[in-house]
């Protein structure tokens, strides 16, 4: 028979799990202060919904982390009958700009690739010449359209890639963290989606890639990010599908004085939480983290 003690006793699963968040809040807090540039960062456990958030609604230059966007809104059509993710693009010259390490290797006026393929090369190797192909493809102002039914008034596409005289005129593409994580969160919970739809979406976006979200966590996790960087500037928004306890992770960094230290706060800061999930997800209500090897203990 229980004692009266253990029948009284208050349920502390709860309390002891957000001592952890506060341990993570603490650590990402020390390396913001390290940072020499400014960061914002933002976290949902897709499971319980809570939500930490560093600079959440301040605007950030996105590089190529607007890509997610792009993607979106080409599935979205896709979804809507206005193409198929199998037609076929003739590459053209005045297609290939910088930065493109695919798209500059193939023969214009005789290449031919699928939007697929283009969407492909965006996310493994954030190829900008066919970004901008499928920029082209389904427009501007139906990305922005997107995201205004969304109701991220703070994410904006003002600009293809490698668009310079835009760059310097001001257009620059931007987001939040909290609305970036927005966007993830409604294309994984369907409300952008169809569900076959939705999971080749993050099936493109796991494509193994050099993004700093994943460099550090386990290599057969399955990490749907992508990566963006500029001068001064470098960016990871992504779902990390950990079992039983995926997560979104978005972390934003400008005003760099070393991209080098962006790039490793954001690894650093991804490491801190997928070891906190990890955690989570695998102990018992009394904080017993339990593996697969010892279970029958």
């Amino acid at each position: 028979m229980a004692s009266a003690a253990a029948q009284t006793a208050p349920n502390t699963h709860a309390a002891k799990q957000q001592v952890l968040w506060q341990k993570l809040e603490a650590s990402i807090t020390d390396v913001d202060r390290s940072l020499d540039g400014v960061m914002g960062v933002a976290i949902e456990d897709l499971n319980s919904g809570q939500k930490y958030l560093l600079r959440g609604d301040d605007v950030f230059p996105q590089a190529s982390s607007i890509k997610i966007a792009v993607l979106a809104e080409l599935y979205r059509q896709a979804q809507q009958g206005k193409l198929k993710p199998t037609d076929v693009y003739t590459v053209k010259a005045s297609d290939l700009v910088a930065d493109s390490p695919i798209m500059n290797g193939l023969t214009p006026g005789v290449t031919q690739v699928t939007l697929r393929d283009l969407a492909t090369m965006v996310v493994a190797v954030s190829d900008n010449s066919a970004a901008n192909i499928l920029i082209d493809r389904v427009g501007i102002e139906s990305v922005n359209s997107l995201l205004d039914s969304l109701g991220l008034a703070h994410t904006r596409l003002r600009r293809k890639m490698m668009d310079l005289k835009a760059a310097s005129e001001g257009r620059e593409n931007i987001s939040t963290p909290s609305e970036m994580m927005t966007l993830l969160e409604d294309v994984y919970r369907g409300k952008v989606l169809n569900k076959p739809l939705s999971e080749d979406f993050f099936r493109l976006l796991s494509t193994k890639k050099n993004s700093w979200i994943p460099r550090e966590l386990p290599e057969d996790l399955k990490v749907a990010d992508k990566e963006g960087e500029l001068e001064g500037v470098r960016n990871d928004s992504g779902i990390v599908f950990l079992e039983n306890s995926p997560y979104i992770l978005c972390v934003m960094t400008t005003y760099l004085r070393r991209e080098r230290d962006g790039e490793e706060a954001i690894s650093k800061i991804s490491v801190d939480a997928y070891r906190m999930f990890d955690r989570l997800a695998r102990a018992s209500e009394y904080g017993r983290v339990i593996s697969p090897s010892n279970s029958s203990k």
